[in-house]
């Protein structure tokens, strides 16, 4: 099973050298710090940062440097910080290539859901919505059940949702699976976890081809 750090570890697998990556609050904010050796990868951040680099070490901190969730972040050389106009010009203009969110639920069928929880306060939704209607390549950061044991890869999302059938890829601690036309198509399993393991925590239609490989984490 993974924690945090070996799902963002496992999502950098997924850059391609060269892309301009957009990091969500939460877990994706962890991939910055697992670029694989000799790739470039320009990440941007949706409150005005274009190379974001890894978090500072204790005592680095420059409070004017923060990403979406409000943590002090690096910025890598040739890096550059702009207004919020521009970094939504970038998003809707489909200039991201690959888009990684986190979530409280992922439906079978692509839908997500990550902003809001009924009867709770939220300041709003943050570049979510807009995130999700323009990048083509969504990859969702989160653990395969919340709290209490319940899955959060479900048949139909029960929270508002943010958009509808967007998502492409899900790593959790559990596994790797991707979306596909008739529910959650499993493409590899976290170290220790079992096929009926994930079965278990899954409440959508989860599809089994063949034998389901080990995740390969350094």
């Amino acid at each position: 099973m993974l924690d945090k750090i070996g799902i963002a570890k496992r999502i950098s697998q997924e850059l391609s050298d060269g892309w301009y990556v957009n990091l969500g609050i939460g877990i994706p904010t962890l991939v910055a710090n697992y670029v694989p050796e000799g790739m470039t990868v320009e990440f941007q951040s949706e409150n005005g940062i274009l190379g974001m680099g890894p978090f500072p070490y204790e005592g680095e901190e420059d409070a004017d440097y923060i990403n979406a969730g409000k943590q002090t972040v690096t910025i890598n050389p040739g890096g550059s910080i702009f207004d919020s106009a521009t970094s939504f010009a970038m998003i809707r203009g489909k200039h991201i290539q690959m888009t990684v969110l986190g979530a409280m639920e992922v439906a079978e069928n692509g839908d997500i859901a990550n902003w809001k929880i009924p009867g709770k306060m939220v300041k709003g939704m943050g570049g979510a919505m807009d995130l999700v209607a323009s990048s083509d390549n969504i990859i969702v950061a989160m653990m395969h059940t919340n709290k209490r044991g319940q899955s959060k890869l479900l048949k139909r999302c029960s929270l508002p949702l943010t958009g509808v059938s967007c998502v492409k890829k899900i790593v959790t601690n559990l596994a790797v699976l991707e979306i596909g036309e008739k529910g959650f198509v499993l493409k590899e399993r976290a170290p220790g976890v079992s096929v009926e393991d994930i079965q278990a925590a899954t409440e959508g239609k989860l599809i089994i081809e063949g034998d389901i490989p080990e995740m390969k984490i350094d």
